[in-house]
């Protein structure tokens, strides 16, 4: 596994034997708790850029507790909102605190945001529409309607992400919202029925119209927006011909090594590479390059 893997690495146990267990999170509450200070979605930082907690009186009084897990002898908890605004639903001001965050604080916010984000949207069961209610701690949601029960637990969307290779280039594509000159691994979700390797050799041809083999996975990440594990693969290209799907990506290309490293080692100072500028290191994406380079 790579050295860093953005999202990756929290301090806090996930204690799931606590979380079945109302008495026990009864007691961690009343024992010096912490609650995850959040605006919305969004990280809140104290004077030293670190993730800010306060005491779980300064929930709100009606508020669902969530229950994040147990560092040392404290529970740590966060606060469901009432509702988020369709424009706080994206990374908003979120990717510019994540710059500054701790490994272990980047993990505990992304899990964090990823479980309040899904109680936010499932307040209401999707089999009979009846309100739902917290249950394990917040690690599950139960209907109130007793002719339906249905528990729903916090989902996550598997999303294939790929370094594709032919003679030693690898293929990058860019989507219209990238920064000018901006160039990432091309991605995509898995569908229904589908395998990894499917899904990554599907993707590559329909975004750009390149038939790929031999896939491995390389590295997972959590993708708390709102709720994805990216699922990073290597594979390789049967041709180096490219036909781009314009209603997917705006461009796609094959870069080589030497403008790989350039453009990673840009990034590292803050800057765009000579041929393209490449995702922010907590973009699994920029791990993928830095996998693929270092292997040789």
């Amino acid at each position: 596994m790579p050295p860093f893997v953005a999202f990756a690495g929290s301090n806090i146990d996930r204690a799931d034997h606590v979380r079945g267990d109302p008495g026990a999170i009864d007691n961690l509450m009343t024992t010096h708790a912490r609650l995850l200070n959040l605006s919305g979605l969004d990280p809140v930082l104290d004077d030293d850029g670190n993730l800010a907690w306060t005491s779980l009186a300064e929930a709100n009084a009606d508020a669902e507790l969530l229950f994040l897990g147990i560092e040392g002898d404290r529970g740590h908890f966060a606060q469901v909102p009432d509702m988020i605004p369709k424009a706080a639903l994206g990374m908003g001001r979120a990717w510019q605190a994540m710059t500054g965050l701790s490994d272990a604080d980047l993990a505990t916010y992304g899990g964090a945001r990823s479980l309040v984000g899904w109680h936010v949207r499932h307040k209401f069961c999707s089999c009979c529409g009846s309100p739902t209610s917290i249950a394990k701690g917040g690690w599950q949601r139960d209907c109130v309607n007793e002719n339906c029960g249905m528990q729903h637990f916090p989902r996550v969307d598997p999303v294939t992400i790929m370094l594709v290779e032919h003679d030693d280039n690898i293929l990058l594509g860019r989507q219209p919202q990238f920064p000018p000159n901006n160039y990432s691994a091309l991605a995509g979700f898995v569908e229904p029925g589908e395998t990894l390797e499917e899904a990554v050799a599907r993707e590559t041809f329909e975004e750009a119209g390149v038939s790929a083999y031999d896939v491995s996975y390389v590295v997972s990440q959590p993708w708390p927006f709102p709720s994805s594990l990216m699922i990073g693969c290597h594979a390789m290209a049967k041709s180096h011909e490219i036909t781009v799907d314009k209603t997917e990506l705006d461009d796609a290309r094959w870069f080589s090594r030497a403008e790989v490293a350039d453009a990673i080692a840009a990034s590292d100072r803050g800057e765009s590479g000579k041929a393209f500028g490449c995702p922010p290191r907590f973009a699994v994406a920029n791990v993928l390059m830095r996998w693929w380079l270092d292997r040789g």
